[in-house]
């Protein structure tokens, strides 16, 4: 199964959608990214094939996953489209309960868990649930046709089972000033012209997780925006193969281990993440799916509730470190010092940091209210404390993981060391910890940790933890706001026995 490359500028939706042929398994997944002619850069390099390159597959395998959890626990990974009345892969389900969130939740942590890194939906996932209350709110006030047109599309998405991807951050060249005072306007995405058909938009969207995996591309603001910066309010669903775009693939630490042989030194094999520069240049979209256009004061309650959303969604790092938690116990293990107090200590503040960031997660989605579009929206306060936490825990978690490793895991050397015939025997020999366990499996664990915590899937642990969804103090500001310090200091005073006299200056 293959998708079709795009043969002019100017696709109408229904022209767009026929390129797709639905997604059914991992494999197919897999197969609709071949042949799609997309315009990928790499370390110098135009990429003709990005789906077979060493360095990009493990982020596509990730993805993959998606969709095998879906077949092998459907009632984890689906839930019921009412839009299609069917069943449906739940990273395209729109949230229509508490329940639908603690379910998202689980197949999230289930998910790091599997891979390891950043499986790259969430913030399209995210995007789904935001839409569906912005553009009601949008047609409510105006009277546009948003709401139906973002239906229509996701009806499709659902049918075709594809992977909608988020494109929200821009890169904001001097941060001192607004979108429209930038020197060079295309620093934030915006609408260059207008026609008949459709919208053009140029740019770029920076740090997008999983952009060149994705079928589509949700662009969206970043930040609230003012009627000077009506141009740059403008929410539109373009294909991933459009005319237009250009893919420049980010770095990772470590990620040429991917170029060597053998699979010892990758740490993680199979399953990486992945984020790229994507550059909009003069990119059509059809006004089917436009979602937004000039609609500016709409801008900031969008982004508030995508954080509201995306930064519990962080719950993910929970199963990384489920993952960590499992290494850090099994090295000990094979270096035989699982059996001291101090380990075994460890081990338990590791668990109890990253059952803190669940517990914030959950609580977080227990306590979700209905929109007026009938969707739920989690907890804001209890999110930005579950993202908070995720800035810091996965930290003291991998300090832990590599506490427990020791000095080996930086100072191990290279697979092609052990398979040497002359260096091969003496590392077998002054590398064995548990005599009952092959150093071979010693290596493995410690060149895992090392990838956690050091190395590609850092990037995804560590990294993406702190900056995700929000740096800390963005988290530390909306905590802030949500604190209610007036009416807590209320109940202060009523046990202390205090009663304030209100004055003329109150």
């Amino acid at each position: 199964m293959t998708t079709i490359k795009p043969t002019q500028r100017e696709e109408t939706a229904a022209e767009r959608w026929a390129r797709f042929s639905p997604i059914r398994t991992g494999d197919d997944y897999v197969n609709s990214l071949r042949d799609r002619g997309v315009t990928v850069y790499l370390m110098g390099e135009k990429i003709a094939e990005p789906v077979d390159h060493p360095i990009i597959r493990p982020s596509i395998n990730a993805l993959q996953a998606t969709y095998d959890l879906a077949t092998d626990n459907p009632e984890l990974a689906t839930a019921h489209s009412p839009l299609i009345n069917a069943p449906v892969n739940r990273f395209l389900h729109i949230v229509e309960s508490p329940q639908d969130l603690v379910m998202k939740n689980r197949m999230q942590r289930r998910m790091g868990q599997i891979t390891g890194t950043c499986f790259q939906r969430c913030a399209g996932l995210d995007t789904i649930s935001v839409l569906h209350s912005i553009t009601y709110d949008m047609d409510k006030k105006y009277g546009t046709p948003y709401h139906q047109r973002y239906l229509d599309f996701l009806c499709e998405a659902q049918r075709n089972n594809v992977i909608i991807g988020a494109g929200m951050t821009d890169p904001k060249g001097d941060r001192s000033k607004r979108p429209h005072e930038q020197a060079d306007p295309d620093l934030f995405l915006h609408v260059n012209r207008r026609t008949e058909k459709g919208l053009y938009v140029t740019g770029a969207k920076a740090h997008m997780t999983g952009g060149l995996n994705s079928h589509w591309i949700c662009i969206m603001p970043t930040m609230n925006m003012t009627e000077a910066d009506k141009d740059y309010a403008v929410v539109g669903m373009v294909p991933g193969d459009a005319v237009g775009l250009t893919y420049i693939y980010g770095r990772q630490s470590c990620d040429t281990r991917a170029l060597e042989s053998g699979d010892i030194d990758k740490g993680n094999a199979r399953f990486g993440g992945q984020e790229t520069l994507v550059v909009f240049e003069d990119v059509f979209i059809p006004w089917e799916h436009v979602l937004m256009d000039g609609e500016y004061e709409f801008a900031q309650p969008m982004v508030a509730r995508f954080t509201a959303y995306h930064r519990a969604s962080y719950v993910c790092k929970t199963g990384l470190g489920d993952v960590m938690v499992g290494a850090a116990a099994s090295i000990a293990e094979y270096n035989g010092a699982d059996a001291a107090s101090h380990i075994k200590d460890k081990l338990v503040e590791m668990t109890h940091l990253n059952e803190t960031i669940y517990s914030s997660a959950i609580a977080s989605s227990h306590e979700a209210q209905p929109l007026e579009s009938g969707i739920y929206m989690n907890d804001e306060m209890l999110a930005n404390v579950c993202k908070h936490n995720v800035t810091r825990f996965p930290y003291e978690i991998a300090r832990f993981a590599q506490d427990l490793a020791g000095g080996l895991m930086v100072t191990l050397p290279s697979q092609a060391d052990f398979d040497h015939e002359s260096t091969g025997p003496l590392l077998h020999k002054y590398f064995q910890g548990r005599p009952d366990i092959p150093v071979e499996s010693r290596t493995r664990m410690l060149r895992l940790i090392e990838n956690m915590t050091l190395g590609r899937n850092a990037v995804g642990y560590l990294t993406e933890s702190l900056h995700g969804a929000g740096s800390p103090q963005a988290q530390r500001i909306q905590i802030l706001r949500g604190m209610e310090l007036e009416r807590k200091k209320g109940y202060a005073q009523d046990l202390a026995g205090i009663t304030l006299i209100a004055t003329d200056a109150d």
